[in-house]
Formats: C-alpha cells, sequence, structure tokens
C-alpha cells in the first residue's frame, strides 16, 4: 500500500505520479486464501489453466528473444514428469552481446531521474498486487514447490515490499545532501555505477530473483539476470511484468545460463561492476576469485554482494515458554522443506525441558502432511527442489541412521517416485560437534542438542563457534538476564536474532535480512541502506564568488 505525505520540499521534475519526494509505503498484507475467498478463486483459476502445461521461455536480450540450441526444463518437484517450462541457456556469446547492449544503454538510462525509475518498480508492485498476483503464485507453486502461503508470502508480499520499499528508499535517497558554504553549493549525485552488475539468483524466493535484478536497474544500473533453473517460470512473469510497467529494453537483459560459463564471461569483462548474488558458499567464492584474479582487467573495483545461507540455531533456556519453541521449531524448520536460508537447522534444549518438548514436536509431527501443494491445500510442505537436493539430503539421512552419535526420533525416509519427497526429520546429537550441526543441508531435517541445564553459558558459546555461517537465530528465554546475557555472546552468531520468536519470516522494511561469516556481505535487502550499495556518488561543488588572489593571507 501507498501513500503520499504532502511537504514543503520540491516536487521533483518528472515523478509523475506523486507530486512530492516524501513517499510512504506500508507492507503488503498477505492474503488467506480461505475457502470461498475471491484470491483463491482467482488462485485456482490459474493453477488449473497451466496444469500439464510447458511455458517456452527464451533467452531476452533488448527486445529480442533468442533461442540457443541447449535446451533444457524446468520440472516440478512435486511431479517430476511435469515439465513446467522449457528454456534455453545462454552460450558465452550471446552474455557477451547482451554485455555490450547493457553498457550502450547505461548512459541514458543513469541520467533519468530517479523518480522515473522508481515509478517503475511503483507500477510493478501495483501489477503484482493486483492482476498478476495469481499467476505469479501459480508459477511459484507449480514450479518451486511452494505451498499457498510460503507462495503469498514470497511472490506477492515480500517482492511488492522489495519493489515498494526499495523505491521509496531510492527517492528518500536524494535528499540526503551535503552541507552549503557561503558562496557556494554542494551536490551529491547518486549515479549507477559505470558497467554492468551480474544479477544471480537462487531458487527458494522468487522474490529474491525480483530484488537482486530489480533494485540495481531502479538505482540506474544495467543488469544482467541469471534466474535459476528450478525458478525458471516465476522469474520470466517477473521480468514481464518489469517491462509491462516501462523497464526499457536492454536494462536488465535475462539470460538463463550455465552457472560456471555465466560466471567466466562476466567475470572476464571489463565491463563488471558489480556482483548481487544468492546461492551456495562455493559458488560465491568462486565468483569472488575469479574476481581477484581478473583485477587488472576491470576500469572500477566491481562491488560484490552475496548472501549465502546458514546453519541457523534455537537456543532454549530452562525459562522458555514451551509451547513457542515447539511451534516455533517445527514452523522454522519445516516450513518450505527447510529451503529457507533461515530456517532452523539446529537447536539447544535443557535436559530438565527436552522430554516435554520432545513430546510436543512428535504430536505436531504426526500430523505433517507432504505432498501436492496444487491439489492438497492442507499440504505443509511439499518436495524438495531437484534431484541434486533430494540425493544430497538422502545422504545426510543415510548418515544419521549409521552414525552412533545421532538418533532418528522422527521421519527420516524419502521417496523420488513421483516427487523429491523427504519427510519432516527430527534427530537426536550427543556430539555438538558432529557435522551435521556445522554443515548446511538445506532440508526438513532438524538434529537436536540436549544439554545440562546449568551449562547453558557454555552452550552459548558453543553455538557460537559450532558453524562456519551467521546468518539466523533464535533465542528462547523468560528471564530477562539470560537474554541480555545471549545476546553479548551471540552477537556475531547472527545478522538476523530473534527473541522468543522462530528463525524465519523476515519482513522488508521490519527485518532487514543477511548475515556476515560464511554466510555473505550482509548489506541488508529490506533496509533502507540497501540502495546505496548499488551507486556511485558524485559531489558536485559550484562555487558563485570567483577566487582573486593565490596568495594566503599570512604569507603577508
Amino acid at each position: 500500500m501507498l501513500r503520499v505525505r504532502a511537504v514543503g520540499g520540491r516536487a521533483w521534475r518528472g515523478f509523475k505520479t506523486f507530486p512530492c519526494a516524501a513517499v510512504e509505503v506500508k507492507n503488503e498484507p498477505i492474503l488467506g486464501f480461505k475457502e470461498g475467498s475471491p484470491e483463491r478463486k482467482e488462485l485456482l483459476k490459474a493453477l488449473e489453466s497451466l496444469k500439464g502445461k510447458t511455458e517456452e521461455i527464451p533467452c531476452v536480450v533488448g527486445d529480442e528473444h533468442v533461442w540457443t540450441k541447449d535446451i533444457r526444463y524446468q520440472l516440478s518437484p512435486f511431479n517430476h514428469s511435469h515439465k513446467v517450462a522449457k528454456f534455453c541457456y545462454a552460450d558465452k556469446e550471446l552474455i557477451n552481446k547482451a554485455i555490450l547492449a547493457s553498457v550502450a544503454a547505461r548512459r541514458e538510462w543513469d541520467l533519468k531521474p530517479v523518480q522515473d525509475r522508481a515509478q517503475i518498480l511503483f507500477k510493478a508492485a501495483d501489477i503484482i498486487s493486483g492482476p498478476k498476483r495469481a499467476e505469479i503464485l501459480a508459477k511459484t507453486m507449480l514450479g518451486q514447490g511452494k505451498t499457498v502461503v510460503q507462495a503469498e508470502i514470497d511472490a506477492a508480499a515480500e517482492l511488492i515490499d522489495f519493489f515498494r520499499f526499495n523505491a521509496k528508499h531510492a527517492v528518500e535517497l536524494e535528499k540526503q545532501q551535503p552541507l552549503d558554504a557561503v558562496g557556494s553549493t554542494n551536490t551529491m549525485l547518486y549515479r549507477g555505477l559505470e558497467g554492468f552488475v551480474a544479477a544471480v539468483a537462487p531458487f527458494n524466493f522468487t522474490a529474491i530473483g525480483g530484488n537482486l535484478a530489480g533494485t540495481p536497474a531502479m538505482m540506474g544500473n544495467v543488469v544482467l539476470w541469471k534466474p535459476s533453473d528450478t525458478a525458471m517460470s516465476a522469474s520470466y512473469a517477473v521480468y514481464r511484468v518489469l517491462r509491462e510497467s516501462g523497464l526499457p529494453p536492454n536494462i536488465v537483459q535475462f539470460l538463463p545460463a550455465d552457472g560456471p560459463v555465466f560466471g567466466d564471461a562476466v567475470t572476464s569483462s571489463e565491463h563488471l561492476a558489480g556482483i548481487n548474488f544468492t546461492g551456495s558458499v562455493p559458488t560465491f567464492k568462486r565468483l569472488w576469485k575469479q574476481v581477484a584474479q581478473n583485477l587488472d582487467v576491470y576500469k572500477n573495483f566491481p562491488r560484490l554482494a552475496g548472501e549465502c545461507g546458514g546453519k541457523n540455531f534455537h537456543f532454549v533456556h530452562k525459562s522458555a515458554d514451551i509451547d513457542s519453541v515447539v511451534t516455533g521449531t517445527i514452523r522454522s524448520a519445516f516450513e518450505y522443506g527447510g529451503q529457507k536460508c533461515s530456517a532452523c537447522s539446529r537447536m539447544y534444549v535443557p535436559d530438565s525441558k527436552w522430554p516435554q518438548i520432545k513430546q510436543g514436536l512428535l504430536d505436531i509431527h504426526k500430523h505433517i502432511t507432504v505432498g501436492d501443494p496444487v491439489e492438497d491445500f492442507s499440504t505443509f510442505f511439499s518436495a524438495v527442489i531437484d534431484e541434486k537436493s533430494y540425493s544430497r539430503i538422502k545422504k545426510w539421512l543415510d548418515h544419521a541412521k549409521s552414525s552412533p552419535k545421532l538418533k532418528v526420533i522422527a521421519g527420516g525416509n524419502c521417496d523420488d517416485k513421483k516427487g523429491f519427497f523427504v519427510e519432516p526429520t527430527i534427530i537426536e546429537t550427543t556430539d555438538p560437534q558432529e557435522a551435521i550441526m556445522n554443515e548446511e543441508i538445506f532440508g526438513p531435517v532438524l538434529t537436536v542438542y540436549v544439554y545440562p541445564e546449568n551449562k547453558y553459558k557454555e552452550v552459548l558459546h558453543l553455538i557460537d563457534n559450532t558453524s562456519p555461517y551467521a546468518l539466523t537465530g533464535a533465542v528462547f528465554a523468560q528471564d530477562q538476564n539470560v537474554i541480555d546475557e545471549a545476546a553479548k555472546v551471540l552477537r556475531n552468531a547472527a545478522g538476523n536474532y530473534y527473541v522468543n520468536d522462530k528463525s524465519t519470516g523476515s519482513v522488508v522494511a521490519q527485518q532487514p535480512f543477511g548475515g556476515a561469516r560464511a554466510s555473505g556481505t550482509n548489506d541488508k535487502p529490506g533496509g533502507p541502506h540497501y540502495v546505496l550499495r548499488w551507486t556511485s556518488p558524485q559531489v558536485v561543488k559550484q562555487t558563485f564568488v570567483p577566487l582573486r588572489e593565490w596568495k594566503y593571507t599570512y604569507m603577508g
């Protein structure tokens, strides 16, 4: 929702819809999709229209739709016999063509008033909020295996919020100006980066792909968007909304590609100005190393922004509200099959409370439905994204069953005959340093370490030092002294830190998201500072009193 507040400041030239620079926006309401509701009817209609169909998705450079010989398919995770989309990989030649076309369009785009560029994101947000909502949700559900609510909070609410709040932040950034002095004025110009930005998107959030490409573009940059193979359909729908909203050709190039081919091509170009990345640590490290090796090639030092996942914790103190712990952990660990960067995968519980918490987890576990989120809206989560992910998770489950330090207390089975289904799995460990407590699994697997109640201080330090990641974490306690103590010990253990709440569910503008250590560069998309990452400011001093003397007065 968007509201304009009248102020005494100047109205910006070219700001067509809003008469002044003060733009107020609110978080997009999350729709309920109850039986008989208008939004549910629209969604069911959209899902029906996509059933059994294969969408054809080209590479797009400028206004040219290009098909290469390297044809690929996006499969539905819960029904891998359904080819959701047919697409092709851009080759090195096409990627280089896209780079040159983008760079040629950059100067004119960068000179456009930020209010005009922001207007495109405002319009795109309105379209996604209204006429395109059902289509983008349906494609996210079918292609990425999301339930109704998980698609709604991602492909509708979060994406809309990214577009509206970042547009607001961009407009308001223009008001951040240096001081003037007697006889001169000083102006800060927020230019785009000189070159192009490579946006490398993940499968798990449609919103992230839209933000990785859309926000740098709005800040005056040109972007090569490499969507995830397993989020192709929804990503292309978002790209088309941006174009429909007035984004000119060559500002965002839509380029499905093999990861190493894309990485090699963009990092070897002299025009690389930035990489906006969400994905795995090895891939981000590879890109970073390639940039370092090619530093002498570039016209500028490229900006690197990356978000790389986590090994997120729930710490439970003896004073915690048990019901809150149980329900929060179930949601955090198992919603979307644990495939959120913020999902809880390690839990620390005092021995005095474990019997009660364990029983609570098992009681809910019995009722969790894993299945087809399109045909059965009571499904809590669906299949994991693809065969590679399924195989990786299965290895961890096999490890848990064979290790003397681990005990599977719920779930542990998987089946890939129709879809890539993995049961929600709860594991107990006697070793808090076991690999399963350290490494990211990215699936519906929760491991619990039960600690002696009076050793909670040692456990806080253990949490801080166990995993290389530092993305999200949660502390459950009613004792304020413990809450304060935990905050100090875990200050660097999570970029998004929750007290008496689950580790997932960050909301744009409320909890800007990101972490440090191996979790990334912590640039906090969803916050007011993120847009500044994609600018190269220029300060202009204009003097109105001519300088007449070259000597200083003390010189005599």
